[in-house]
């Protein structure tokens, strides 16, 4: 049995079919709903071709940005520079890059998980994710509904409480 190079775990033969399981199930509701209420099954498929839509751009845009990370970007980069010792500046990069990154989160998922195959330590990967919390640009519209006060103190203890998620994460986490 052949054994993944990432983790040494032995690679499982999967099944050609199996990705198509569950878009193919999805496809037949809808198809036995169009037949039972054509009528709300047809504002549901227009309601899914909206959500691809909107999540087409966020995804291209990762997996780009994974096409790039692959073309220019070691294991022994990323393990240097957010890998579990690599230091007080890279919790500050990653808490940056999860502050200024934009988009739906679930976009960013491809792109993390390729960073983790390649050495990126849980704690990295945490503190990146808690740290979207915080967004800069709408700091103004927050201070406009809220005021000074509240808006200082939320965005303080955004930045706390995400430092502690990725602890914990990072604790109890797997082991690099």
């Amino acid at each position: 049995m052949t054994k993944n190079i990432i983790d040494g775990k032995p690679l499982q033969k999967r099944s050609r079919l199996r990705p198509w399981i569950f878009p193919a199930c999805v496809a037949g509701i809808y198809l036995i709903l169009l037949v039972i209420t054509p009528d709300r099954a047809w504002v549901g498929l227009q309601a899914a071709w909206r959500v691809l839509i909107q999540a087409a751009l966020p995804l291209l845009l990762a997996f780009g940005m994974m096409f790039l990370l692959n073309m220019f970007i070691t294991p022994v980069h990323v393990s240097n520079f957010l890998g579990n010792g690599a230091g007080v500046r890279s919790v500050f990069f990653s808490a940056a890059a999860g502050i200024i990154s934009m988009g739906p989160i679930f976009a960013w998922y491809p792109f993390l998980k390729s960073l983790r195959k390649k050495g990126a330590s849980d704690f990295h990967l945490a503190n990146f994710l808690s740290h979207r919390a915080v967004k800069p640009a709408l700091l103004p519209m927050m201070i406009l509904y809220f005021g000074w006060r509240f808006s200082l103190i939320f965005t303080v203890f955004c930045i706390l409480s995400a430092l502690v998620t990725a602890t914990v994460v990072s604790l109890l986490g797997r082991q690099h």
